[in-house]
């Protein structure tokens, strides 16, 4: 018993939560600034380093510090007041959402990062509407008040409006852009007042009768007043604060900053660790069982394998979720998918592509697992004899396509190693072409052909010769209906990572022309991104 009460507050310390936003929102550097709070690094990096060299601890793929994008989830992990955090860093760019999409169903709770000047941005309802279907707790971080933005009431509006949720704000500022004077933080009844040429904020309390202690200054302003009368306002006629909505999703916490000028964060991150879930209970086989986070039998999921996070050995990290139970090193699981048995003698635990061997972790940690080629995205591991499998990961369908040829003939086999570890990642789909057994890759967005064709060269020492097939539709075929001859230049017949046979139609009337061609054909639909 001593030892599940042990379990059950190791699992109460965790807060595991995504960072979403749309591309530029400011997601990465607010990530930075956590860091920094938790003690893990001394100077926080930027996505706009070019120049100064100075990267993001988020950003450590070579391709991510040349450009200034995040095309990879990262994990990021640290002890800050008590609590053990796992962040994950996700990537903005919509042409990586399925690599988010995943990333969110590892988390229990998110962090949506607004631009004050832009609000609600298309990405970011994307995400948000995944997140939303989760049920997962929502905080919202309104980024970049050091600029001239929209006024505070309307973006909280529109965050009600868009995204269908009710907005309660836990600070508020007082000013913005170059008349920022600082933050009145509704909850704690103080003001944070913005120093940044100090380096520093400083606290200063409200006392029984509202007045400012120790700054007539700013108390005289009409500024200060003017966001008081707001806040009364505000406390009299918007929303109640209600916990129970926050863990339901259905009530967002509005916090105000500036990441950049780590404005805020602090006050931001200490109440949301206090209103942040720990892991809770998850449904398993079909929904016909509920396991306890706090449950002495180790599960998880893999929701992420990434090649070479350490160039020089060319290794392979499967990143866990633990679900349930605690992780020992040198344990027995089994792999649902197939049954086989695996001992984890070899697992990390992360900082961005900083790793260090872990002994133990419990339910709500990300662990990496070195792997061989046993995992896949959305395997289910477990201890025990009762069989535990999480539901299954989204993989979406892609729409572009391109013919992937070797450059040099001579460097073939490293050309189908990078071929099929790169793929195994899941950001691109592997196809080959049913009659001359050619590569096709397909993926949802451009960037990720050329990412892909970045890393080719860089990783594998294969440079890759990529020709367009372009946006194409995706259906698959029964095999029992399917005749070769059925493939055309407009419906290009080719075979998926499991054989099973699709066409890629040109357009919606070459998918017309073949149904009225095959009535009694019938074709399949993939999961698409458009469907969530």
């Amino acid at each position: 018993m001593k030892n599940l009460d042990n379990l059950q507050q190791q699992v109460n310390r965790r807060r595991t939560f995504a960072i979403i936003s749309h591309p530029d929102a400011g997601k990465t550097t607010i990530t930075e600034q956590l860091l920094l709070q938790g003690g893990v690094i001394r100077k926080a990096g930027t996505v706009k380093a070019k120049k100064s060299g100075s990267f993001a601890t988020s950003d450590w793929m070579e391709i991510e510090k040349q450009r200034g994008i995040s095309v990879t989830s990262s994990v990021l992990q640290f002890d800050y007041e008590g609590k053990h955090v796992n962040i994950l860093d996700t990537p903005g760019h919509e042409d990586f959402s399925e690599d988010t999409y995943r990333t969110l169903m590892a988390v229990d709770a998110a962090v949506m990062v607004i631009d004050s000047a832009k609000g609600i941005e298309p990405q970011t309802k994307k995400l948000f509407k995944v997140v939303k279907q989760r049920g997962i707790p929502i905080f919202t971080f309104i980024n970049k008040l050091d600029r001239d933005g929209r006024e505070p009431l309307d973006l909280i509006t529109e965050l009600e409006e868009l995204l269908n949720i009710e907005g309660y704000p836990m600070n508020w500022p007082i000013g913005m852009g170059k008349g920022l004077r600082g933050l009145y933080d509704i909850g704690e009844n103080h003001v944070e007042l913005y120093r940044p040429e100090e380096g520093q904020n400083r606290f200063l309390k409200l006392d029984s009768d509202g007045e400012l202690e120790g700054n007539q200054p700013l108390k005289e302003e009409s500024i200060y007043q003017q966001t008081m009368e707001d806040v009364s306002l505000l406390l009299e006629a918007g929303n109640q604060f209600n916990e129970e909505k926050v863990l339901d999703g259905k009530q967002t916490p509005v916090f105000f900053g500036s990441a950049l000028t780590n404005f805020g964060v602090e006050s931001f991150l200490n109440q949301f660790l206090q209103y942040a879930p720990a892991p809770e209970s998850s449904e398993v086989n079909n929904g016909e069982k509920t396991i306890a986070a706090s449950d002495e039998t180790f599960s998880g999921f893999v929701f992420k394998i990434q090649a070479n996070m350490n160039p020089a050995h060319r290794d392979r990290i499967a990143f866990v979720r633990i679900k349930s139970g605690e992780f020992r090193k040198g344990m027995d699981i089994t792999l649902a998918r197939t049954g086989q048995k695996i001992r984890l003698n070899n697992a990390t635990e992360f900082m961005s592509s900083e790793r260090e061997q872990v002994e133990t972790s419990v339910a709500g940690d990300i662990v990496g697992l070195y792997d061989t080629g046993n995992f896949q995205i959305g395997d289910s591991i477990y201890s025990g004899k009762d069989k535990i499998e999480y539901p299954e990961l989204p993989e979406f369908t892609p729409e572009l396509f391109m013919q992937v040829t070797s450059k040099n003939v001579m460097k073939q086999k490293s050309f189908h190693k990078g071929m099929k570890q790169l793929v195994q990642e899941g950001a691109v789909q592997l196809y080959r072409n049913y009659q001359t057994n050619e590569y096709i890759l397909g993926a949802v967005g451009q960037l990720q052909f050329e990412v892909f064709s970045y890393r080719m060269k860089n990783e594998y020492n294969s440079e890759v010769v990529m020709t367009p097939i372009g946006s194409r539709t995706a259906r698959w075929i029964n095999p029992e209906q399917l005749d070769t001859s059925m493939s055309s230049s407009r419906n290009l017949l080719v075979k998926d990572k499991f054989d099973q046979p699709l066409f890629l139609f040109e357009n919606d009337f070459a998918m017309r022309w073949f149904h009225g061609k095959y009535p009694d054909v019938e074709l399949e639909a993939g999961f698409n991104e458009k469907e969530v």
